[in-house]
């Protein structure tokens, strides 16, 4: 027989407590610790165990080399996902509310066939609105409003989709926990229930979950290690431009981004993001510098901007939005005990444009350009890249697939590169500039005091 326990879990990280208390230990949160119903099956109880018969791997081999990847209609998705859709694979996308998730799935739900979408957030007079406006007025698209696991799971038994979304799981639940919809328990119920089902049957599952303050998927974190994949939607909601990134990916990398731009009709792929980022760039200015990156496999231009300010105050400010603060902090480090700028007593202010996040050490060499041209006022030439790993000795460091990011700065029309020596780069039509310190760095951008 089976008997209900009473546990107290945090509703933040699904910590689990025998009573309650205020403040969660594991994540520091206060008041988010509410009681829970847990059914525990008592030992003895129930059917009787059943023995698991191993497969071979042989075996299991010749199953899976059957099976191929479906294209979601949707490049910069696909992208991302490492080639398309795998069967029984289920995937979480998570967002800022208002950054584009339901859109996006919507569209990707429109451009493929036997697809389920699932909304417990919308009325389904509201989806066929959102549908009519981004074109897929006419498609014959499968649309249920439903929030109890029970009917969901029958649903799909009946309809038997080749994909179904789920929008959101936090306002799915099940009918025999005592506990809310978006609670832990809950949370951890449903998604284990639906990913159950889609392993067994095959079909693709996407979950799409609420973000904390944090920008942390809400509820509990094991949910992202239940499923195969993990996608995040960054970008300002003032901003036209959104990066779809895989943070965790169990069938290929998690590197890749996607990038898409949000206009009236919903959301468009953006197959060149580089000439978007840089778009507004028309005339040379002090602080500024274009970074020539590595998105996963593909290059990608922006523009880095600094500004330093003179300040009155005991602790200067640093603002950075965009990159690693804790990389600023070290590159200003080795400007002032290199080249004795002395910035460390001014304001700081660090911008990647476009609202993009930069995570690679190669733009060291680029930040530390533009700041070092706000310090001095003298402008970057405008059709010249930078890229580049600082070392704390000031010496500048070869960074990873040079060729690739100088093809795609000469395709842009840049015809200048500021880069580390390495005696290897190779560019046609291209001028190089190749540093071995930041000194040099210094003595070509005539700064020098």
């Amino acid at each position: 027989m089976a008997r209900s326990q009473a546990e107290y879990v945090c509703q933040s990280c699904g910590a689990v407590y025998s009573k309650w208390q205020g403040k969660c230990d594991a994540c520091a949160g206060w008041n988010s610790i509410s009681e829970e119903t847990r059914i525990a099956v008592l030992p003895g109880s129930g059917k009787k165990r059943r023995k698991g018969k191993p497969a071979t791997l042989s075996n299991i081999s010749d199953k899976s080399a059957r099976l191929k990847r479906s294209s979601t209609g949707i490049a910069e998705l696909d992208r991302v996902l490492g080639g398309g859709l795998v069967p029984g694979s289920a995937i979480l996308v998570g967002g800022d509310p208002g950054i584009g998730k339901s859109t996006l799935l919507l569209d990707m739900a429109g451009r493929t066939d036997n697809t389920l979408y699932m909304s417990g957030e919308e009325a389904a007079d509201q989806i066929a609105m959102r549908a009519e406006r981004i074109g897929l007025g006419e498609t014959e698209l499968q649309i249920g409003t439903e929030t109890r696991l029970e009917n969901i799971i029958a649903t799909i038994e009946d309809v038997r989709p080749a994909v179904v979304i789920i929008d959101s799981i936090q306002t799915v639940f099940a009918a025999g926990l005592e506990s809310a919809p978006g609670t832990v328990a809950q949370v951890r119920a449903c998604a284990h229930a639906l990913i159950t089902l889609a392993k067994a049957s095959g079909m693709v599952l996407f979950l799409v979950g609420h973000v904390t303050k944090d920008g942390q998927i809400a509820g509990p974190r094991v949910l992202e290690h239940m499923v195969d994949t993990v996608l995040y939607f960054e970008g300002d909601t003032g901003q036209q431009f959104r990066i779809l990134r895989a943070v965790k990916n169990r069938f290929g990398p998690t590197d890749e981004i996607g990038v898409f731009e949000m206009t009236g009709d919903g959301l468009k792929e953006v197959a060149n993001p580089s000439s978007l980022f840089l778009g507004s760039r028309t005339e040379k200015s002090s602080g500024s510098a274009v970074f020539a990156g590595i998105e996963g496999s593909r290059p990608l231009l922006v523009e880095i901007q600094a500004l330093v300010a003179p300040s009155m105050a005991a602790n200067p400010r640093r603002t950075v939005v965009g990159w690693d603060s804790a990389r600023l902090a070290m590159v200003l480090a080795v400007l002032d005990a290199r080249l004795g700028l002395g910035l460390s007593g001014s304001d700081i202010y660090l911008n990647v444009a476009g609202g993009i996040r930069i995570c690679e050490p190669a733009a060291d060499l680029a930040v530390a350009a533009a700041l070092i041209s706000s310090a001095t006022d003298k402008a970057l030439p405008l059709e010249t890249i930078v890229f580049g790993e600082i070392s704390l000795s000031g010496d500048i460091r070869p960074v990873p697939r040079a060729d690739l990011r100088l093809r795609e700065a000469l395709k842009l029309g840049f015809d200048a590169a500021i880069l580390p020596a390495s005696g290897k780069t190779k560019s046609s039509g291209m001028r190089l500039s190749e540093m071995h310190k930041l000194s040099d760095l210094l003595d070509s951008m005539n700064a020098r005091t």
